[in-house]
């Protein structure tokens, strides 16, 4: 280690080892880089929460770059400002002296800058006697050079978290509307159901959505309003089908129906058989894959999943799918038959549907004859994970288990 390479704070401000890392790395920036200095200071500007940093952080760093004579940062030229805090406090816009100290040292803290004190704490630069700079002590402004790319990865970032974080609050806005409109239409017109249990998912979504809403919770809604949606509908396109929109209601049951919160029916998978359909031509019937669901939403319909996974816990699918191998042997369900359901299904919703299973098994006198049958039936497009994760998902937070 060169000892020119570092320089201790001043006075009081502890030395640590970041910033003795900090100002070696700054020392070994690659030769002949450059990179325009307001480039870089819009960069650290899109990505400031990332870094930890406040609008006064960036109106005191714009002040310390407005002093660098150059628009461009080069690793061949001397790259320490020296300003007065008065000078300092001027260019950013008359803030107060113990104001522009404390965000000097997030911007430290945030390694976009290094303190380079003298010997007294003074900020001067020494000429030679042809006038040019040979040392200075103020802000070493390096970090800014040493860091560009990655200054500029994380604006990238941050702007395409941004545009996805619009998408889905766009996305959610018109789902919500078509929603509320689809549920006060069935209620309105006497589309049989029960309406009451779906409005109050509805209304449960609604107010899960927080004040100040993050990408992930917006993306975790949005998936559950869209299976809400997908599932209303299902249920009004198979009462047009059958030409009976006010039918007796029990022959929505395996949808959303809830009037009997013992039973086992509104977990059963949708057959267009069972409902008087036309029986179909099995060589002409087209398979559709199981449509797999947020794991969020899935954790929530079967929390009980959760203690089967790695280390008592599931962070991601491949947990839920090893979890699923080890429900399958506690409840009795041959390996055939689940391997069987992980071909037509796909693992994840094999897996899903072993959950939902584990779930409700006080409710199922043969969880491997159920899982074969609800196979068969995903074979012929006839099986839907939404109803059972709905009717799970209605039920949250209260036991259904039957004693015994």
């Amino acid at each position: 280690m060169q000892s020119g390479n570092v320089t201790t704070p001043f006075g009081r401000r502890p030395m640590t080892l970041a910033l003795v890392r900090r100002q070696i790395a700054a020392a070994e920036i690659k030769p002949g880089k450059a990179a325009d200095k307001w480039k870089v200071f819009r960069d650290a500007s899109e990505a400031r929460e990332l870094l930890g940093l406040q609008d006064r952080s960036l109106a005191v760093l714009d002040a310390l770059l407005s002093f660098y004579p150059d628009n461009e940062l080069r690793q061949d030229a001397q790259l320490v400002v020296f300003p007065s805090n008065a000078q300092l406090a001027l260019r950013a816009h008359g803030i107060a002296g113990a104001t522009l100290r404390r965000h000097l040292a997030l911007l430290v803290e945030a390694g976009l800058i290094v303190r380079k004190d003298s010997a007294n704490g003074k900020r001067y630069a020494r000429k030679d006697r042809a006038g040019e700079i040979e040392s200075a002590f103020g802000f070493d402004i390096s970090p800014l050079l040493l860091r560009s790319e990655e200054l500029a990865g994380l604006a990238q970032q941050v702007a395409a978290d941004r545009a996805a974080f619009r998408k889905a609050k766009e996305s959610l806005t018109i789902c919500r509307r078509d929603v509320r409109k689809l549920i006060t239409a069935a209620i309105e017109e006497g589309a049989s159901g029960d309406w009451e249990a779906i409005e109050a998912v509805y209304i449960g979504l609604i107010s899960r959505i927080p004040r100040a809403p993050t990408l992930s919770d917006m993306t975790s809604i949005l998936g559950e309003m869209e299976l809400l949606q997908r599932e209303i509908v299902n249920i009004l396109e198979m009462q047009q089908e059958d030409g009976n929109i006010s039918a007796n209601a029990a022959q929505n049951e395996r949808h959303i129906q809830n009037s009997k919160p013992e039973s086992f029916h509104e977990f059963e998978p949708s057959s267009r058989k069972e409902q008087g359909a036309k029986p179909a031509d099995d060589n002409q019937t087209k398979r559709e894959p199981v449509r797999t669901f947020p794991l969020g939403m899935v954790l929530r319909a079967c929390p009980e999943i959760a203690m089967y996974g790695p280390g008592g816990a599931i962070s991601g699918w491949r947990d839920l799918m090893s979890a699923a191998v080890v429900v399958r042997s506690m409840l009795g369900i041959s390996p055939s038959a689940y391997q069987e359901a992980c071909e037509v299904m796909g693992s994840e919703s094999a897996a899903v549907a072993v959950a939902c299973i584990l779930e409700r098994e006080g409710h199922i006198s043969s969880p491997g004859g159920y899982l074969r049958d609800l196979t068969r039936k995903a074979a012929r497009g006839e099986f839907s994970l939404g109803p059972m994760l709905m009717a799970l998902l209605r039920g949250s937070g209260v036991d259904h288990r039957r004693a015994g």
